[in-house]
């Protein structure tokens, strides 16, 4: 195999946004190389929604066809490889992978997302991103008018069970334990209190079917909304000295408005900017993150700066 020249632009993450970075630096002309481990957050679910022109197609196969299309610039390549640790050295940045290889880049683009931190809670995790789901947005409308349930996991559960009388009115909330305030207690007006610790989850398949309580109680549901904790799906952003934002379900990097991180020739794009997630936005995140880098490339640092 010939070894594969350094690249001045090393995006790390191949789903929405890191494609999208690709596509724009690609088109640019500039040399670019895309490492992705498949280890999209997303993998779970079957199908993706709300994203223009793909709607309901599957996770992997728009991640296929971008990385097709950022594979048919003749300055892109795609390394199915992790990139496990990342350091600075002279004006640029040094990155080894899983298979012990050498890379040099000019530039980095974080877009390797995040990861869910699922309760630990028997039987939930085959069923997440099936009949175990956070966003109404992605799955609601092909979820509504089924028994559904929220899980307290999160202070804003009460607020997401709110929002989900937009899709069924067969909804329980679970306590699963936790006090509830007048304020909890208010938005959730109308919606059927379920208290009481949760043990488990019962199904076949991705297909809940029941929620188990410690006490020995079953509670018949189909569907199940949670909003868990996540983190970065790698430390890379800690081995560069990235800024760190606290977030309401963890920490996301810091980026400005040209998705700049606080290392100088570091960007970021995605789910790991924002505490709201969403395909569209991580992608129009790597658009951003992709004209940037570009342009600084092309005009240096000084191109961001105020121009009076």
């Amino acid at each position: 195999m010939q070894p594969i020249p350094p690249s001045p632009t090393a995006i790390i993450g191949g789903s929405f946004a890191g494609l999208a970075a690709a596509v724009h630096l690609a088109r640019g002309r500039r040399a670019v190389t895309v490492f992705d481990d498949g280890l999209t957050r997303n993998r779970f679910a079957s199908n993706a929604h709300g994203f223009p022109g793909r709607d309901g197609q599957s996770p992997a196969a728009i991640r296929d066809a971008g990385q097709a299309e950022v594979l048919a610039y003749p300055t892109a390549a795609i390394i199915a490889e992790r990139v496990m640790t990342i350091r600075p050295e002279g004006t640029g940045f040094v990155l080894q992978t899983n298979q012990n290889r050498t890379f040099q880049a000019g530039t980095v683009i974080l877009a390797h997302g995040m990861t869910d931190i699922l309760p630990d809670l028997p039987g939930l995790a085959p069923l997440w991103g099936q009949t175990a789901l956070q966003c109404p947005y992605c799955h609601g409308f092909e979820a509504a008018d089924r028994p559904t349930a929220v899980l307290m996991t999160h202070p804003s559960a009460p607020m997401h069970a709110r929002l989900l009388t937009e899709w069924t009115s067969d909804l329980l909330f679970l306590s699963n334990g936790h006090a509830l305030g007048e304020k909890d207690r208010a938005a959730l007006e109308g919606i059927p209190i379920v208290e009481g610790q949760v043990a488990g989850f019962q199904g076949q398949g991705a297909a809940l079917s029941a929620i188990l309580f410690q006490d020995g109680r079953k509670v018949a549901r189909e569907i199940l909304y949670l909003a868990p904790r996540n983190r970065l799906s790698c430390n890379l952003a800690e081995q560069l000295g990235c800024a760190l934002t606290p977030g309401p379900f963890g920490d996301f990097i810091t980026v400005d408005q040209f998705q700049r991180t606080s290392v100088p020739g570091v960007f970021a794009a995605g789910d790991i900017t924002r505490p709201f997630y969403n395909a569209t936005f991580a992608a129009a995140d790597g658009v951003r993150a992709g004209v940037s880098c570009h342009q600084s490339l092309v005009f240096g640092p000084a191109f961001f700066e105020p121009h009076g």
